[in-house]
């Protein structure tokens, strides 16, 4: 198993942003998440560069703003005008399916996983299915 860090400031352009597709490639991709509390999470699939300069202020903004960068570690509940800010967030972000079909199609936040949402490692639906979308965590 080969596992790939994640480490933008080594090798990527900020801002970026990313879509982690599961699938068995026996290769992980491993993001500090979490805003201060650091937390790396890690999932084997392959990695799709996306970006969405409105979509990425937004999530800074929730994330940063309303959470004041801690993450969700203070044991955050999803609900009402959040839940609708993250969702627009999400949506603004597209993504090319891998095997044909429309082009651009916008990320879904995938709300049955809520509990498994932190700064810089949310949930989607993708156009390749069950996905996660990642950015440069905010330590």
């Amino acid at each position: 198993m080969r596992d790939v860090f994640v480490n933008p400031s080594a090798f990527l352009l900020h801002p970026w942003m990313a879509v982690l597709v599961p699938a068995p490639t026996r290769i992980t991709y491993t993001n500090q998440t979490g805003g201060v509390a650091c937390t790396p999470r890690q999932i084997e699939g392959y990695y799709v560069p996306v970006f969405d300069q409105e979509g990425y202020d937004l999530l800074h903004s929730i994330f940063e703003g309303t959470l004041g960068g801690a993450g969700t570690s203070s044991g955050v509940t999803w609900t009402g005008q959040m839940v609708d800010d993250l969702r627009e967030a999400i949506a603004r972000v597209r993504m090319d399916p891998s095997e044909g079909g429309p082009s651009e199609v916008p990320l879904i936040l995938d709300e049955s996983r809520l509990d498994e949402i932190d700064e810089a490692w949310v949930p989607v639906t993708s156009p390749d299915g069950p996905s996660v979308l990642i950015w440069e965590n905010s330590d």
